[in-house]
């Protein structure tokens, strides 16, 4: 069966993810992230894409990418390419590792950018891997907030325009205390 074309996206800033192919785990441990990582930051440099966000979770992944809509495609098939072939060989697999092809959303505007971002980083938090953000090692939270220094690949210089790492902090505690309230 052909894959279903995918909607055309401007160029810009967008939320991207890609899942595991039928929701299996594409990160077995610390040695998959920090692989995944260092292979993001190789494919996004090749094809000149700024990272402003991302998340690894046991069985996918987030980015807030800007660049080019030509340049997240380049970047993500060679990432998830190289990554799918280190992986199986890691591991010992066969066959796909990621499902469909990648998603992304556009982000419209500043307050839908940090909306996405804080979905981003409160994703292990909702999954219930952690209570707080800042205890993911996989995330771009604590570089965000200036509790670590950032990868090379994450460019912060966004936030600074719309927002200080300590806003921001704010931003997701509240994110925190509507996720409390619902449940």
């Amino acid at each position: 069966m052909a894959r279903v074309p995918r909607v055309v996206l401007p160029d810009g800033v967008a939320h991207v993810f890609t899942r595991g192919n039928r929701r299996e785990q594409i990160f077995l441990g610390p040695r998959d992230a920090t692989e995944f990582l260092s292979r993001a930051e190789e494919a996004l440099r090749k094809f000149g894409v700024d990272c402003w966000a991302w998340c690894l979770m046991p069985t996918h992944y987030h980015f807030v990418l800007n660049g080019r809509r030509e340049d997240f495609s380049r970047a993500l098939h060679r990432l998830n390419g190289y990554y799918a072939r280190w992986f199986n060989k890691e591991h010992g697999h066969r066959n796909h590792l990621f499902g469909d092809r990648f998603g992304a959303r556009e982000i419209l505007d500043e307050s839908h950018l940090l909306e996405a971002v804080r979905y981003i980083v409160l994703n292990p938090v909702r999954a219930g891997l952690c209570r707080h953000p800042a205890e993911w090692r996989w995330s771009s939270y604590r570089a965000t907030v200036g509790a670590a220094a950032p990868e090379s690949f994450l460019k912060l210089g966004w936030m600074h325009e719309f927002i200080s790492p300590e806003g921001f902090a704010a931003h997701v505690e509240a994110g925190m205390a509507e996720m409390a309230d619902v449940a």
